[in-house]
């Protein structure tokens, strides 16, 4: 469909009001004429089809033209056999794509169609971090259902026996905690980790970890042209000229250095979800999705979930770590105008309220937060969206192996940090132009 025909389509099929008095509230059918039948197909990764068929039942209540046909696919084999549907013109019309995805979709993405929303009215009700990933030079390219962040992990039972009354809110507070909740045997082995931090293999989301600290010690992750990473440049602050990016990396690898008063993990230990589903880590840094999944793992667990530590206490300097994925609208769609009608009609406060309420995750709209934070799963989840952060990645799986290789040969030889940061900054600068 051509823009002209795009924006034809637009003025004399859709009526919607703008985003701060009700997000699609109102969109109402031609009435003139009945519209001809439309069938979308809607692809995603996590979410099972009863998610959203009650939703797309209503849906086609109001719009009784329009068929959604969803499918839950393989999230090992998502990306690729996503791109090789869409190259041979036989891809979804709508499709979830990643929060770091933008900078290799957007040539496939139809962005939402102009007088649909503005960004500012974007900004204004989604949280800010949706704003940084998916719009860019004004086109909006997706709208996220939910957006996840990073918090801890801490077993009760451990904690109580320690006599430790609350989680630790700042990296000093788990430094003290991990010190003294790590326990070794007669020989010096870990038999209980203070915290399950430090290595690579064996962590999970631990380049998103280091990323988190990165961004808090204050790095540029990528250039203001965005042509280039920045991460390995220096900072003055109070004084000090420092390397944040290498003192991120220094921080974490602390954890699994036997050398250092806070060792208490190394590459022997059990996968860092299943060493705290047994007992034997005290504390780990994940995402909400993994509190069902411990549940399930370990019935009897008694744990507990806090706000993701910070360098200092002073809540105005929060930063913490988005992951999620949004919904966007292919290019090679034929009915890319009513596809983006489906996606503002679920993206309504009411709609989103139902969905969230059946995927049990953290909302992304503002106007949800308050609600959501009574929630005793996903409370703190919910109040970490408005200052979650991410960064603009060029290919986020080739990312994820850099800062994997970063922390393996910082925990190799310690002194190379800096050396060994100006590489990755290197490689993901290569990333970035293509080369």
């Amino acid at each position: 469909m051509s823009l002209k025909n795009s924006k034809i389509f637009l003025a004399s099929f859709l009526v919607i009001p703008l985003f701060f008095t009700g997000l699609f509230a109102g969109i109402s059918p031609c009435k003139e004429k009945p519209p001809a039948p439309i069938t979308l197909e809607f692809w995603g990764v996590f979410e099972d089809s009863d998610a959203y068929s009650s939703l797309i039942a209503q849906f086609k209540q109001v719009y009784p033209h329009i068929a959604i046909n969803y499918y839950k696919k393989n999230i090992a084999t998502y990306e690729q056999d996503l791109l090789n549907a869409l190259a041979a013109g036989r891809g979804p019309d709508i499709f979830s794509i990643h929060n770091t995805w933008l900078p290799k979709y957007s040539d496939k993405l139809f962005p939402a169609p102009e007088g649909m929303l503005t960004s500012a009215e974007y900004a204004s009700v989604f949280v800010d971090v949706a704003s940084q990933d998916f719009v860019e030079q004004g086109k909006i390219y997706a709208f996220p259902f939910y957006v996840d962040t990073l918090a801890l992990f801490y077993n009760k039972d451990i904690f109580n026996g320690a006599g430790i009354a609350l989680p630790p809110a700042t990296w000093e507070e788990v430094n003290a905690a991990a010190e003294s909740l790590t326990k070794k045997d007669l020989d010096g082995n870990i038999s209980q980790s203070g915290i399950a931090l430090g290595a690579s293999k064996n962590v999970n989301r631990c380049t998103d970890i280091l990323s988190l600290l990165m961004i808090q010690s204050g790095a540029k992750m990528i250039s203001d042209d965005k042509t280039s990473a920045a991460f390995a440049g220096s900072v003055y602050l109070d004084g000090e000229n420092f390397y944040p990016a290498s003192r991120a990396l220094n921080f974490y690898t602390n954890f699994a250095n036997p050398k250092k008063k806070v060792y208490s993990w190394n590459s022997s230990q059990h996968y860092s979800i299943d060493a705290f589903s047994e007992g034997k880590a005290a504390m780990m840094i994940n995402y909400s999705y993994q509190i069902p999944a411990l549940r399930a793992k370990a019935a009897t667990l008694r744990f507990g979930v806090a706000g993701l530590p910070q360098i200092s206490a002073n809540a105005s300097n929060a930063a913490n770590y988005a992951n999620y994925w949004g919904q966007g609208v292919s290019k090679g769609s034929l009915n890319a105008n009513a596809a983006w009608q489906f996606l503002g009609w679920m993206s309504q406060k009411e709609n989103m309220k139902t969905f969230l309420g059946q995927i049990k995750k953290p909302t992304s709209r503002r106007d949800l937060i308050e609600w959501q934070k009574a929630d005793p799963d996903l409370g703190i989840f919910a109040i970490q969206t408005l200052s979650a952060r991410s960064w603009r990645q060029a290919d986020n799986i080739q990312i994820e192996k850099i800062f994997a290789n970063m922390i393996d040969q910082a925990l190799s030889d310690p002194s190379r940090i800096d050396e060994i940061v100006r590489q990755a900054n290197q490689e993901v600068t290569i990333l970035m132009q293509g080369r």
